[in-house]
């Protein structure tokens, strides 16, 4: 695991959204989710989805876009979670095999002692959460 000690980035943004989506819609969800939280894009650390999201444009876009690092989780890992997550899904878990992308990978990304600061926010095709590290 990476560690992030004197970092003036503390958070991470989980991201996971529908295969195509328009990264004009990932984007202005993800300045909602920043602006929910009063923080700005030059406090995250990264991007971090599922690694079956590799791929996805508009993820891939948002990265580049606030010039953040992306990491990607295999479900196994995010599955590790669940107990941690506010808004775990039987949906996503069957169409993916971990019971929530966007809250499992910031927590994931941000540690065991993390603080999910922003649960699970959806909008149309896209979802995201925010953690803090501790």
């Amino acid at each position: 695991m990476t560690t992030y000690a004197n970092s003036t980035r503390n958070y991470f943004l989980g991201l996971g959204c529908e295969r195509g989506t328009d990264w004009n819609e990932v984007r202005a969800l993800v300045e909602q989710a920043l602006g929910e939280v009063g923080i700005g894009s030059e406090q995250l650390l990264a991007v971090v989805s599922i690694d079956t999201r590799m791929d996805e444009p508009a993820i891939l876009e948002v990265a580049t876009h606030f010039r953040l690092p992306v990491r990607f989780f295999k479900a196994a890992a995010l599955e590790r979670e669940t107990p941690r997550l506010k808004n775990p899904s039987e949906l996503v878990f069957a169409h993916v095999g971990c019971h929530g992308v966007a809250e499992a990978a910031a927590l994931a990304a941000a540690g065991p002692d993390a603080e999910l600061v922003l649960p699970k926010m959806k909008s149309g095709s896209v979802t995201v959460a925010i953690t803090r590290i501790a």
